[in-house]
């Protein structure tokens, strides 16, 4: 009659160490390091160029700046006389396409942090980076720059070909070329940093876009219709600020002889994304993710 046999102790694989023994640990191979701002924008950067409508949105926003900006000069040269356009600044054919594109840059600012609440990606952001400010800061960075950069790109297309179809318009002077890109240019993607921090605030992609769109086109619409002379100060003020006007002013043709010119609504949209960013920020922290 055959004895029981006790099993063998089994002894515990080398990484883990003897009992009592000082814990050796598991050394990984990827090396643990202090994240920081850089990090949190290389992660926003691959979002932003790895979804789909953010390819779409951009392409639209080319094909209507470059396209009516284009169309616009071409039709000009074609029907007006060479004394009309002798007067003339041909970078300000650029000022439709951008007025109709900058849409496409508010729609896209708002989605960079709207949709993530909608559809939960939120959560893993957060888990991924619990510092909800560095999250927000690494967003508008990312953001900015792409905005920027693809306004330039297009408006100087436009600028040049615009130029170059009309001959017979003045030579647009350094300050003018200079505002009719980079300061354009600034004050889109400033436009769209704003739609990012409404986004932010709201947490709901339709009702952001919505206010966006109210807050470029209400002013001027609002101001049309105001007829009575008790409402003239009122009725010039919404005509002076509205966007479309301060948009105008880079391609001195302001709808108003008073009110914002040179650079000065680039200082006003600096000022008004500021402040909603400081909200935006301030939110963040007290809100639930």
């Amino acid at each position: 009659m055959s004895t029981p046999q006790t099993p063998a102790p089994q002894t515990a694989p080398a990484w883990q160490g003897a009992p009592g023994a000082a814990y050796p640990g598991y050394t990984s191979p990827i090396p643990v390091v202090r994240t920081h701002l850089g990090h949190a924008i290389s992660s926003e950067w691959t979002k932003i160029r790895s979804v789909r409508s953010t390819m779409w949105t951009l392409g639209v926003f080319v094909l209507l700046v470059v396209g009516i900006g284009l169309a616009t000069a071409a039709l000009v040269s074609a029907n007006a006389g060479e004394d009309e356009l002798s007067r003339e600044n041909p970078l300000s054919f650029g000022f439709f396409g951008l007025l109709l594109g900058s849409m496409c840059i508010i729609t896209l600012g708002v989605l960079t942090t709207a949709s993530e609440y909608g559809t939960g990606m939120i959560r893993t952001t957060m888990v991924a980076c619990p510092t909800r400010g560095r999250v927000l800061a690494a967003k508008g960075v990312v953001f900015f720059l792409v905005a920027f950069v693809v306004t330039l790109v297009s408006a100087i297309l436009v600028a040049m070909v615009d130029v170059a179809l009309m001959p017979e318009a003045r030579e647009p002077s350094g300050g003018e070329w200079l505002k009719g890109t980079l300061g354009v240019s600034l004050y889109i993607a400033l436009l769209g940093l704003l739609s990012l921090a409404v986004g932010s605030v709201i947490r709901h992609s339709a009702g952001a876009i919505t206010v966006m769109i109210g807050l470029v086109l209400a002013p001027l619409v609002i101001a049309l219709f105001m007829f009575s002379s008790s409402l003239e100060d009122l009725r010039q003020a919404l005509f002076e600020y509205s966007i479309p006007n301060q948009l105008s002013v880079f391609y001195s043709t302001s709808l108003t002889d008073s009110g914002p010119s040179g650079w000065d609504p680039l200082w006003i949209a600096l000022g008004v994304t500021a402040a909603a960013f400081a909200g935006a920020f301030a939110l963040l922290e007290k809100r639930d993710a």
